[in-house]
């Protein structure tokens, strides 16, 4: 049967007429008519938490304040968003709210656009009027990766929320004394996968990268020491880094952003997405090799994102041998620009620091990962996130609006349209399909626009056709998605042939180390920037590009080579993150 459509009806916002829909709240209908209402703890992606009280508004003929978070419309309503007492309420929440957040406002990812003093300002709120409840409350530190800053937390449950959404379920209230409180478990069965998205969503900073911010400086200063510093940029970066300058949600701004790492004194800067063509090459072939071996195991799945990785390695170990064994774009990049480059130039390789820029917190964690190692090299030194190199620059005064656009440097800087797209959910698959169709019927796709794979629903699948024999595609982002293919293929387990997992919403466009704010909108906005940059490509299948077929023919005609910098291993992984605690 097919659901009864929902009544529609009119209600009052400050006077006027808005269309509402049954099933919507007062905050849905507002937010959809462009009307402002003051709120902290609501957040499209999660569930409504209603425990800030500042989305408050009148009802006539009801007495009371309401949330307009969690109070559905009614035929009729007559609702004010503003009034005296409405301004009176928030002001005492606001004030009570500030007694759980110890500020630290030079250290917080919103320290240029924060929303609860620009509350407190318009309210005329005393921030000290009530002292810091939770002054002597601890830091919480999540391997490499991520921060929890407990004296900032306003125990909102947001986090607590979207870490359940994405799948790991690390993050949970505990009782201390009177009250319940935000704390990483330290239940054996519940670990950290490092995606950050605890970071994008919590609206008071109580979340940052490791070494966010204060540490930004460090690898620049090395530069002093002798050594080549050497930039590199994930495909993502070019369309999300404009946000934290002004600039409109999918702002693609790749000149820019070489020139702005010039400017900064850096001579070499790369693109990541290079790397991203050869992780699309060693992907496709290996795919290919096992679509042709009856022992092989399938599915395969996508192995670029460090906080899938870790959640498969943590709470699906045993489907450990189905992840591609090739490496990230970024270690592949690392060690590309400490093995050719370095032969190219001259320059020994362990006098070379490589950072790079990434929209992910989990990349910190990745590079700290012994099995990406080239021998005694490391090849990625340092990660910055978005969000920390967009504060290196205005550190430097550097506007990335007024930067002057560079070309990159010719030599391994010059990605194709597949590389580029790594940075959306499904680019991973779509660049390694357009290249495994190829290497098996010698011809192109009829279409490289695989719009099956596209879009930023948490679960797509597709059948795609080669050769006369359907492929069974699956892409998932957030790792809960991931567990729904997971638990699926125990019941099924021919059910995909090819699965794409990344751990945050929307792919590497929505990662932990990505602009704030962000939701639905914005992430399409990033996504399909991508996706109007590989249309523009003259190249846009990764064999294709001049620079991937002179490598293959040079310096990988070296298999040990080829795999020492192509290829890794995984393993189960035991709890890692048992929080370190200081004050």
């Amino acid at each position: 049967m097919m659901a009864k459509n929902k009544k529609t009806f009119f209600i009052k916002i400050n006077g006027k007429d808005y269309r509402a829909k049954e099933g919507q709240t007062i905050l849905d209908v507002a937010l959809k008519n462009k009307i402002f209402i003051t709120r902290l703890c609501y957040h499209p992606d999660t569930v409504v938490q209603g425990s800030c009280r500042l989305c408050l508004v009148e009802i006539k003929g009801k007495k009371g304040l309401f949330t307009s978070c969690n109070t559905q419309v009614e035929p009729h309503m007559d609702i004010l968003t503003d009034s005296e007492a409405i301004s009176r309420a928030k002001k005492t929440n606001l004030e009570l709210i500030f007694t759980e957040h110890c500020e630290e406002c030079g250290d917080c990812i919103y320290q240029y656009s924060c929303t609860i003093k620009d509350f407190a300002k318009k309210y005329n709120v005393k921030i000290n009027k009530f002292p810091d409840r939770k002054k002597n409350h601890p830091v919480h530190e999540f391997g490499p990766a991520l921060l929890f800053d407990s004296k900032k937390c306003i125990d909102c449950g947001i986090c607590v929320d979207i870490c359940k959404k994405v799948g790991a379920c690390f993050l949970e209230f505990e009782k201390v004394g009177d009250f319940y409180e935000v704390m990483p478990s330290s239940k054996p069965d519940k670990d950290c996968i490092y995606c950050g998205q605890c970071i994008t969503h919590c609206p008071v900073g109580a979340f940052e990268g490791v070494g966010e911010f204060e540490a930004i400086e460090n690898p620049l200063q090395q530069k002093d020491q002798g050594k080549t510093v050497v930039f590199q940029f994930a495909p993502s970066i070019r369309s999300t880094i404009g946000e934290e300058f002004g600039m409109p949600y999918g702002s693609v701004v790749t000149g820019r952003l070489i020139g702005a790492i010039k400017q900064l004194g850096i001579e070499h800067v790369f693109d990541v997405s290079v790397g991203a063509d050869v992780t699309t090459i060693e992907e496709a072939n290996e795919l290919v090799e096992r679509l042709n071996d009856d022992q092989a195991v399938l599915p395969m799945f996508t192995s670029c994102c460090p906080g899938w990785v870790k959640y498969l390695e943590f709470y699906y170990p045993e489907f450990i041998p189905h992840l591609t064994t090739v490496r990230s774009p970024q270690i592949i990049m690392g060690g590309l620009i400490k093995t050719y480059w370095a032969e190219e130039k001259g320059i020994d390789p362990k006098d070379i620091i490589v950072i790079s820029i990434m929209p992910c917190v989990a990349k910190k964690y990745e590079i700290e990962r012994p099995e990406v190692m080239i021998g005694d090299i490391k090849p990625v030194d340092h990660v910055l996130t978005t969000r920390e190199f967009a504060q290196l620059l205005k550190k430097h005064k550097i506007d990335l609006k007024e930067v002057k656009a560079v070309n990159p440097d010719p030599f391994l800087s010059t990605p194709t349209g597949a590389g580029v797209i790594y940075g959306a959910s499904g680019g991973v698959m779509e660049s390694a399909l357009r290249t495994a169709y190829n290497k098996i019927t010698g011809k192109k796709l009829p279409r490289l626009d695989l719009e099956q794979v596209r879009g930023i629903n948490g679960l797509k699948k597709a059948e795609i056709e080669i050769n006369g024999k359907k492929l069974k595609v699956g892409v998932a982002n957030g790792a809960a998605n991931a567990k729904k293919i997971l638990e699926e293929l125990k019941e099924n387990p021919s059910a995909y042939d090819y699965v794409e997992m990344m751990a945050c919403f929307g792919g590497c466009i929505g990662g932990g180390g990505q602009p704030v704010p962000v939701n639905d909108e914005i992430r399409k906005k990033r996504a399909q920037a991508l996706y109007n940059v590989d249309n523009r490509q003259n190249v846009r299948m990764a064999e294709d590009s001049p620079f991937v077929k002179s490598l293959y023919n040079d310096f990988f005609k070296n298999h040990d080579i080829l795999h020492k910098v192509c290829h890794t291993s995984f393993s189960k992984k035991d709890k890692e993150v048992y929080p370190k605690t200081s004050n």
